[in-house]
């Protein structure tokens, strides 16, 4: 299963009229299609796109994913989303944060190559800690952490589909 991010699938034929996350699916890891609309931005943080950010992270309550949106206009922040997927069929969008759960806030996350940016490119869990670690002004790399438990309780109690 692989999620992506398309420039070109935009468009009334696509169903879709900003850069979306899809999913598709390959036997080989070389030949992929079947490329399904997973989801667009629909918050006011995420209205210009989003993007999968994160490899999903299995846990007993879905795939969490880790995602980017950009509002709209010129200062768009590079803000991160959380969704949780289900497990067997992660088309399925179980829960996602209405608001971003990181914003750029700092020196080094407004001012560099892209002000206002905080980008997650990987996720590790220990013991019940999520370790994020993301892109900021696309110039540095950082570290975020948070409770896997309460990540989780928030988007299963808040932020249902």
């Amino acid at each position: 299963v692989m999620l992506s991010r398309s420039q070109n699938r935009i468009g009334d034929k696509y169903g879709c009229e900003k850069p979306s996350i899809w999913i598709s699916y390959s036997d080989d890891l070389l030949e992929w299609d079947n490329y399904k609309l997973l989801c667009s931005g629909k918050e006011d943080w995420e209205t210009k796109k989003i993007g999968g950010s994160t490899p999903p992270v299995k846990t007993e309550h879905g795939w969490l994913l880790l995602y980017h949106g950009v509002a709209q206009g010129e200062e768009g922040d590079y803000c991160v989303g959380a969704m949780l997927l289900d497990l067997n069929n992660p088309e399925k969008i179980i829960a996602r944060t209405k608001v971003p759960i990181m914003v750029p806030e700092y020196d080094y996350e407004i001012q560099g190559f892209y002000s206002g940016c905080v980008f997650p490119t990987g996720a590790v869990v220990v013991d019940d800690t999520l370790y994020v670690y993301y892109g900021s002004g696309d110039k540095y790399c950082c570290q975020a952490t948070c409770s896997l438990t309460e990540l989780l309780d928030y988007l299963l109690s808040d932020c249902l589909n």
